[in-house]
């Protein structure tokens, strides 16, 4: 091959780099610490590579089939010296003729498995060895195509990242933080696996406050059942056992509801103790069960809000159950039978509409602070902490803005559960 002939080679390879910019071909392409690569074009790395171009980085796309905007995996990896690798472990193959081009480049692998312990290493070591001279560093993958298409939200704003290259890690946190996400260091790349496991936990902070939902709802109505349905049959031998369906999910639904929402806020009045009148600072860690538990007050707040749409149904289908309509016909016919008249009782009359006015009321003012007080994120924040305090006098000098939607909502829902009727109405149909 001659001189001439190399030279139209590189002309001609150099044609083929496409480059794209935030700004198109009216703006000239940025320096080399501000491009980047993305191999792989599929949905997650075509919503990476937008997510980057909207933060001002210069994108390269690598593919295996290049096309018009898309190079082929050696010409990509010239260009750039940091490398998303968006491609799944079963295709790794392809990198380890590129290895010399990796040499001191950081390569951040984004793949994930199906199931645990897949494979007897992480595929960030597996990437690791296949290119031994690379900087490997594992993050991103806790992010789907659609949330790099629609925009992180507080939920999963949080990245974790791991790798042995400290120089590595500050690079990629930085395009982190310049897409707008928070990353949370975790080590070195022998902690790779623990993060590719975190995709495949199903509701992870669900489970302390479902474990803990569904062992009051047993108790109490196991509880309930020997109180009023088997208590009954023993020593009456009365039948009753159809009210278990309705009136006895009736009774278990508020106190579920009320124990969950006082587990919601009780932890923010333990923190507050803890950090405020007991030690005396706000700045040390709280202990790891209480750290647990604060990390779960938007799943118990929900759940309760959960028993208290259900304690609502249970209670608007009342009026419609057969032994409620058959109840009130049969004394209905004896009371005209027997040609008898009751006199109105206006303080029932009162006790019984307060008793309604007041679970209608702090139910609506509930479901409002389910939807904009609860804590939307894990973290704590101040007004959180000062917003519990309302369930502790003894720390109201600590100061702060209180939120007076929750002390009146839950005065609301006290005074309804004081005039409730005792034994309750719902169990005698």
């Amino acid at each position: 091959m001659t001189g001439d002939q190399k030279i139209n080679m590189k002309k001609e390879e150099k044609s083929e780099h496409v480059f794209l910019s935030p700004m198109g071909a009216c703006v000239p392409a940025p320096p080399e610490c501000e491009r980047v690569c993305v191999f792989g074009t599929v949905d997650l790395g075509c919503s990476l590579g937008l997510r980057l171009l909207q933060a001002g980085y210069g994108v390269v796309f690598g593919s295996r089939s290049p096309k018009a905007a898309v190079l082929g995996h050696a010409a990509a990896a010239q260009s750039a010296h940091q490398i998303f690798i968006a491609v799944p472990r079963e295709h790794y193959d392809f990198l380890v003729p590129l290895a010399n081009q990796f040499k001191e480049k950081v390569l951040v692998d984004l793949s994930n498995n199906l199931r645990k312990n897949q494979y007897p290493e992480a595929n960030a070591e597996y990437l690791q060895s296949l290119v031994p001279g690379a900087k490997v560093v594992k993050c991103f993958n806790t992010l789907s195509a659609w949330s790099l298409q629609n925009g992180p939200s507080d939920a999963n704003r949080q990245v974790y990242i791991c790798g042995e290259s400290v120089e590595a890690k500050q690079a990629v946190m930085a395009v982190a933080t310049k897409l707008g996400l928070s990353a949370l260091d975790r080590g070195f790349l022998l902690v790779a696996r623990e993060l590719e496991d975190f995709p495949l936990q199903l509701f992870p902070q669900w489970r302390l406050p479902l474990r803990i939902a569904i062992g009051l709802s047993a108790a109490f109505f196991f509880y309930l059942l020997i109180r009023y349905i088997i208590y009954a049959y023993v020593t009456q031998g009365e039948d009753i056992s159809f009210r278990i369906m309705v009136s006895l999910a009736n009774q278990v639904c508020p106190i579920v509801f009320l124990i969950m929402l006082s587990l919601c806020y009780m932890p923010s009045v333990l923190a507050s103790f803890l950090l405020g009148a007991y030690r005396g600072t706000m700045y040390r860690r709280f202990p790891n069960w209480l750290d647990r538990w604060m990390q779960c007050r938007k799943q118990l707040g929900l759940l309760a809000l959960g028993f208290a749409f259900l304690h609502v149904l249970y209670t608007l289908i009342i009026p419609i159950r057969y032994s409620v309509m058959f109840w009130v016909t049969e004394h209905t016919v004896s009371v005209i039978r027997e040609n008898r008249t009751t006199m109105f009782d206006t303080t029932a009359a009162w006790h019984d509409d307060s008793y309604l006015s007041l679970g209608i009321l702090g139910f609506g003012l509930y479901v409002q602070l389910g939807i904009t007080s609860l804590p939307h994120s894990v973290t704590l924040s101040a007004r959180h902490t000062c917003e519990a305090l309302i369930f502790c006098p003894f720390l109201l000098a600590v100061g702060g803005e209180i939120d007076t939607t929750t002390p009146f909502c839950i005065l609301l829902l006290q005074c309804h559960t004081t005039l409730l009727p005792w034994p309750p109405t719902a169990l005698k149909c």
